[in-house]
């Protein structure tokens, strides 16, 4: 189902020439598990990063919400996303990523929520989930269409990844890590402006 999805917006991206421009490719690791932590502003942009480094496929966490739509949840589910209650998290909410970083899958998180307060939650969710499965996290930058609408009106994108990095044990790391992250997307992101 991936597969096929992927081939299937891969084509209609390309012929709307909305299919991202990848920069810092080099900076993805070519194999094992890992996070990718992305800006969020709609759902083309989880198109083009799984895009940007298939055939390597991406799960991605997404608001339990989204699984109890219909036709949706049936849809994102064979698309290995995996939900996660963000009001009321539980063990799941580490235990899935942290098995799928240990049988060597990539995690995706866009970690920008629409309150200040909830951005902070999934970026410190993002960096808690590389330092548990001692892993590396991606951070990335994403500008473009958010919508089917816009990506017919033929709107371009762009993406940049920025160097991976880990986190030591502590809470004190952790903190420290989450503001790396949040620099690193206002870094990333004007970059990425610079060379529109």
């Amino acid at each position: 189902m991936y597969k096929l999805a992927a081939n299937i917006c891969k084509v209609i991206l390309k012929m709307n020439g909305s299919k991202a421009k990848v920069y810092g490719a080099e900076n993805v690791p070519e194999g094992g598990g890992f996070v990718i932590a992305c800006t969020h502003t709609g759902y083309i942009d989880i198109i083009n990063l799984g895009l940007s480094i298939y055939p390597r496929e991406i799960h991605f966490m997404a608001k339990k919400q989204l699984f109890e739509m219909k036709g949706l949840g049936w849809l994102i589910n064979n698309l290995n996303a995996f939900p996660v209650d963000r009001d009321n998290p539980g063990p799941s909410v580490i235990k899935i990523p942290r098995q799928l970083i240990k049988e060597d899958k990539i995690v995706g998180i866009f970690p920008s929520g629409t309150r200040s307060t909830e951005s902070n939650d999934l970026k410190q969710g993002a960096v808690t989930i590389a330092q548990l499965a001692k892993t590396q996290i991606v951070p990335a930058a994403y500008i473009g269409p958010r919508s089917a609408g816009e990506v017919f009106k033929r709107q371009k994108g762009y993406l940049i990844y920025g160097k991976p990095f880990t986190v030591e044990s502590g809470k004190e790391a952790r903190d420290e890590a989450t503001k790396f992250l949040e620099q690193e997307f206002q870094r990333l992101t004007a970059e990425l402006q610079a060379k529109i």
